[in-house]
């Protein structure tokens, strides 16, 4: 029998590399700049324009003068920490710059972003040997907190840190078994590098859209989709489709009557929900059985909690569709994908995009 042949991947080695450098940059929400400079850099030989917001959302932008617009959207912001309480004696407490999780917080190694520099820290924690197990306490906001290595609230301050400044954890990117990308915020910088490499293969395609496409990486989505509610209006789209992760429904402690029943390795994820607009859902669909693209299927409920429900709901009411990369461990510093996932969405977002028609009325009755 004739030894099948693996698929040759869309990832070039310059792709692998940016998308290492653009993971291991911190991107905060709020002070996501410097991300988004690495990720326009990376773009720009792709588009033919470029849109800056003022709070940082940058779109690479295709055929600008196109009157027809379509979007393709990730977010570009992490979750991080803000130094909220510094004591006397040089221990700082913190609160939450987006959903960061407190449970993981003790023991794990921090930056703290000042302007003089990075200063390192740990969240400390009492040791096993001196806790009361009859009466174990768990990590609170009330009960973690940060030592950089200072014995007074003034030694802390000499070195930059004061109340506002920004906490990233430092852990960075790896390859876990040769087909795992793991690191923090992959959600949702992998969308971000998805997009991208959408434009990438555009371009290396040759492909002349009809219509102009905005490739858009927002701010600011982790706390409340505020980036996206700011460029569709500078944008005015007519249709989008977004991109973001959601939860593999696999590992232990997972509840699929609860979550569903989604994998990582079974194809892009592709949501219901009031905000999906069913026209563009069923163009995706098409496309993907079409192009023989595995997919998964997800119910929501009131909202999709992405910038989809942005999008949707935003200038005047955007058709709007969500394609989502199946991920472990959210909003952990060890969040996990699998690499034929983001092959995968990569290829139905390029073909989806390929096989819209300028002009496309998506109303489901005239």
């Amino acid at each position: 029998m004739a030894k099948k042949t693996a698929p040759k991947s869309i990832l070039t080695n310059a792709s692998l590399t940016f998308l290492e450098r653009y993971l291991n940059n911190p991107s905060p929400t709020g002070f996501e700049s410097a991300g988004q400079k690495i990720w326009l850099d990376y773009v720009k030989p792709y588009v033919d324009d470029h849109i800056v917001d003022p709070y940082g959302t940058v779109v690479g932008v295709i055929n600008p003068d196109a009157k027809y617009k379509v979007v393709i959207e990730a977010h570009a912001d992490e979750i991080s920490w803000f130094v909220h309480y510094i004591t006397k004696e040089g221990f700082i407490y913190v609160r939450r710059n987006g959903g960061s999780d407190h449970i993981i917080a003790p023991s794990k190694r921090v930056n703290i972003h000042t302007d003089k520099g990075i200063v390192k820290a740990v969240f400390g924690w009492p040791a096993i040997h001196v806790r009361n197990g009859k009466t174990e306490i768990t990590p609170s906001l009330d009960n973690i907190f940060l030592d950089c290595g200072c014995n007074s609230k003034e030694e802390v301050e000499a070195l930059g840190v004061h109340v506002g400044c920004v906490i990233t954890y430092e852990d960075e990117f790896m390859v876990m078994n040769q087909r795992n990308f793991v690191g923090r915020a992959l959600d949702n910088r992998m969308g971000g590098f998805m997009i991208a490499e959408v434009a990438r293969l555009l371009k290396e395609q040759k492909v002349k859209l009809p219509f102009g496409l905005y490739v858009t990486n927002s701010v600011q989505e982790e706390v409340g989709l505020r980036g996206a509610e700011m460029i569709v209006e500078r944008i005015k789209p007519d249709i989008a489709i977004v991109t973001d992760v959601t939860h593999d429904t696999q590992t232990p402690l997972m509840n699929k009557i609860q979550s569903g029943d989604i994998a990582c390795g079974k194809g892009p994820v592709l949501s219901y929900a009031p905000a999906v607009h069913n026209n563009v859902l069923k163009h995706i669909v098409r496309t993907a059985e079409a192009e023989k693209i595995p997919f998964q299927r997800a119910a929501q409920s009131r909202a999709t909690g992405t910038d989809t429900d942005a999008f949707a709901y935003g200038s005047a009411g955007v058709p709007s569709a969500l394609i989502s990369l199946p991920l472990r461990y959210m909003h952990t510093t060890v969040e996990t994908v699998h690499r034929e996932d983001v092959e995968n969405v990569i290829k139905l977002i390029l073909a989806s995009v390929k096989g819209l028609k300028s002009g496309a009325d998506m109303r489901y009755f005239k």
